[in-house]
């Protein structure tokens, strides 16, 4: 089931402003970016660490409104193990 996008604010490699959004289908995650709110959305084929951190923290804030199953931050803690083992969060 699709839910709604998950967005931030980050500054890139050169120090612009972007903004990234996270949409979930199913068990995939797929990550997208812009410059700007007048730019279309691109593929973000390489999300940073910091930004599966957001989706986490984003899905855990919204377990409590029960827009997502209370197991669902372990999925995503899960995925961010798979891709960054040697990272230390929660």
């Amino acid at each position: 089931m699709a839910r709604d996008n998950i967005e931030w604010v980050r500054k890139n490699a050169e120090g612009e402003k972007i903004e990234i959004k996270a949409h979930q289908i199913r068990e995939r995650w797929d990550f997208y970016w812009r410059p700007g709110r007048t730019w279309g959305w691109n593929v973000l084929e390489t999300p940073l660490l910091e930004d599966w951190l957001e989706v986490l923290d984003g899905v855990e804030r919204r377990v409590h409104r029960r827009q997502y199953p209370l197991d669902e931050p372990a999925k995503v803690r899960r995925l961010i193990r798979e891709r960054y083992p040697d990272a230390e969060f929660d």
